[in-house]
């Protein structure tokens, strides 16, 4: 998908005002790029939603979704905190600049040298995802002298309109606690002093092409929440869709906010969008290696593969792929593969693009979500470099470089 930071001018794509071609052959392929304007708007675009229907939610933007520093670094200049899965998300969020406090550290297998590390930095939030991790958590903020905050995430047993892969909220998920199961905690919450229990997290899934499941689930986090008075918190985690195909009809931020308000407007609220953040604001660039055509089946052979981008080969992931240059007008039907030695190692099948060869550069869509951070160096294949383009739009640098062969051994002894 194009918008407004990605755009085609004269038969050259752009991001905001620079040409990509000139990023590409600057720096090389494999490359991640990044529109820090795109990602601003579109966590203004979030905030201004629910403020439209009179929310003020706390917005953790899900470092997960992208861990780059130059981005956290401005989502965090804008006013969002960071909702961190893991003691190096955590890590990562201060380097660039988050305040502990607003920090909600989550996640279905949280380790007790994690939750130390969270504790002794006094992180803002602890997301508690099963009955065994109250007594761990009570315990290490005991050790810390620590009354720590802390919210119970709920399986509300709803099955998101979503892909299998990414629904969280259905009863056979891992994540999360049962109804019943959160209320015995929080019936005998004094049998744990160094917790505050003031929260309840809900969240069903990624991609959510309906807010009717979101609001079911809130509507029976509420309802629980309203048996006990000291809790006036609801996370309802993220889920917010970004389009990835032209004409997709995906509910708006604005959408979510309208469908919410009368289930959480008692309630200090939190969200903790990922996605529907950086996914539109990223793109991965590749060069073309070799086209060929074999039992009457074009192949465009690209220097990206699985190592980059794995989201289509993990699960059937749809990015768009356009020419970064268009040269020629008559279309062909190809397969778009990397150089992976696995056979899955293939962004699209049956593409209809404008004619490439061998040089040419593309540029996979809609890419800034669940990209480089699932990067790998198999095939002992160095990972790309990530290009920031400013909020202003005019200059671009290199916020991480790409990794040389002396990093793939680097760890080795």
């Amino acid at each position: 998908m194009l918008n407004h930071s990605f755009y085609v001018q004269n038969n050259e794509l752009y991001c905001d005002a620079i040409p990509v071609r000139e990023i590409a052959r600057a720096i090389g392929t494999p490359v991640y790029i990044y529109s820090l304007n795109r990602a601003l708007r579109n966590y203004a675009s979030i905030r201004d939603s629910f403020h439209a229907v009179g929310l003020r939610p706390h917005i953790h933007y899900s470092a997960k979704a992208n861990g780059s520093l130059a981005v956290q670094r401005a989502l965090i200049e804008a006013g969002a905190g960071i909702d961190a899965v893991s003691g190096g998300e955590i890590f990562r969020a201060l380097k660039a600049g988050a305040q502990p406090e607003s920090i909600v550290f989550a996640g279905v297998g949280k380790t007790a040298s994690d939750l130390g590390y969270a504790i002794a930095q006094r992180v803002g939030w602890i997301n508690i995802e099963n009955p065994e991790e109250v007594a761990l958590v009570d315990s290490v903020a005991g050790q810390h002298g620590v009354r720590q905050t802390v919210a119970l995430r709920l399986n509300p047993n709803v099955t998101a309109q979503t892909h299998p892969y990414i629904a969280t909220g259905h009863g056979g998920a891992k994540f999360g606690m049962s109804a019943d199961a959160i209320l015995n905690i929080l019936t005998h919450h004094a049998d744990y002093p160094n917790l505050h229990l003031r929260g309840l997290h809900v969240h069903i899934g990624s991609q959510l092409h309906d807010a009717a499941e979101t609001v079911q689930a809130v509507t029976i986090a509420r309802d629980l929440a309203a048996r006990f008075a000291f809790i006036d918190t609801l996370d309802v985690g993220g889920g917010i869709p970004a389009a990835y195909r032209a004409g997709e009809d995906l509910p708006t931020p604005y959408a979510f906010a309208e469908a919410l308000r009368p289930v959480v407007e008692h309630y200090q609220l939190i969200l903790e969008p990922g996605r529907a953040i950086i996914a539109d604001a990223g793109i991965l660039v590749t060069e073309v290696l070799y086209v060929k055509q074999q039992d009457d089946e074009i192949f465009v052979i690209v220097d990206a593969g699985m190592t980059e981008l794995i989201r289509p080969m993990l699960y059937g992931a749809y990015h768009h792929i356009i020419p970064v240059t268009r040269t020629a007008e008559h279309y062909v039907t190809a397969h778009i593969v990397g150089p992976v030695c696995e056979s899955t190692d293939v962004f699209a099948r049956d593409l209809s693009l404008p004619a490439v060869q061998r040089g040419d550069l593309l540029a996979i869509l809609t890419a800034g979500a669940y990209g480089m951070v699932m990067s790998s160096s198999y095939n002992a294949r160095a990972t790309p470099p990530e290009v920031v383009v400013s909020a202003d739009g005019a200059s671009w640098f290199i916020a991480r470089r790409r990794q040389s062969w002396d990093d793939l051994t680097a760890l080795e002894i």
